[in-house]
Formats: C-alpha cells, structure tokens, sequence
C-alpha cells in the first residue's frame, strides 16, 4: 500500500517542535538539532510505509530521531562552562538563574540518564513507550530515571559542591 504525501504531513509533522526540543537538548546546538529533526523526518518519511496505522507515531518518530542521534555519533557533545556570578548575571532573576542551574546540572548527566529524564519529565512518555523508544528493558528505564531524578536532586543540593563534575553512572 502506498501512502501520501498528505498522510505522513497528517502523521508526523505535529511532532516536529517536541522532536525538536529534544534534538536541542541533546545536541545543545540549534544548527545540529535542526539538522537531525530533518534526518529523522526524511528517515521516517523514507519508512512510512512500514509504520503501522493506529500505533503511536510520536514514540516512533522519538525512536528514529534517537538511533539517527546514535548513527551520527553526536555522543560527544561540547560541554558547557561554567556560569561565573559576575555582577550582570546577578541582576537577572532569580528564577532565570534556578533555570540555568536546572539546565547546566541535566548537561552534566549521562545521555542515557538525560535521555530518559527528557523523555519522560519534557516529553511525558510513560516508563513502557520510552523503553520501546530506546529498545531496551522497562526495568533498564526505570533504573535510569531512578539514577538520573537522584543525579538532579544531588546536583541542584544547596550543599553541592559538584558544580563542575559530569555524573555518570
């Protein structure tokens, strides 16, 4: 059966600004981020015809964007530096600067823990649809999360004093 050009637009395309707030998360780069939404959606719009009717398009699209994430080897992201508290950065809101902590400590997560984590607090995909996403165990996601929620607390802690380090676990 071939499918329009129409139908994928009516399947696929609400999707494109969760795609691509997640690609941005991932790739901390709006250039790359663009660039892998539009390999996710040429790779779906290429494999459309293998996509079952009734089944959810938006864990499908998140599992190509994943695995193009993966094959274009962008596991080695730039890391970001570390905010200095000059005078200006002072004056600008506090909930700006809880924004940024919040940001910089889910930087400094494993991707597999971040990835998770973004899956399922942004993105709102249960513990089941994330591990058919990642094509892993559910009991695999579950540990993730578990440590990535533990990782955050830990980081955004008053009494941290980790601001620089990477948590990989």
């Amino acid at each position: 059966m071939k499918r329009s050009e129409g139908e994928f637009e009516r399947v696929a395309m609400p999707h494109t600004r969760s795609l691509l707030r997640f690609a941005l998360r991932l790739t901390h780069n709006a250039s790359s981020a663009e660039d892998l939404v539009q390999e996710t959606l040429l790779l779906a719009w290429r494999g459309f015809r293998q996509f079952e009717t009734g089944s959810n398009a938006r864990a499908w699209l998140f599992r190509i964007l994943i695995n193009a994430f993966h094959a274009q080897n962008r596991k080695a992201r730039s890391s970001l530096p570390a905010l200095v508290l000059t005078p200006e950065i002072r004056a600008v809101s506090d909930s700006s600067l809880e924004l940024l902590e919040v940001e910089q400590a889910l930087d400094r997560l494993g991707t597999d823990q971040r990835t998770v984590l973004l899956l399922a607090v942004v993105e709102g995909f249960t513990c089941r649809e994330i591990a058919d996403i990642l094509t892993v165990p559910m009991g695999t996601v579950m540990s993730r999360l578990s440590r990535a929620r533990e990782a955050m607390r830990e980081l955004l802690s008053p009494r941290s004093g980790r601001h620089g380090e990477k948590v990989v676990r």
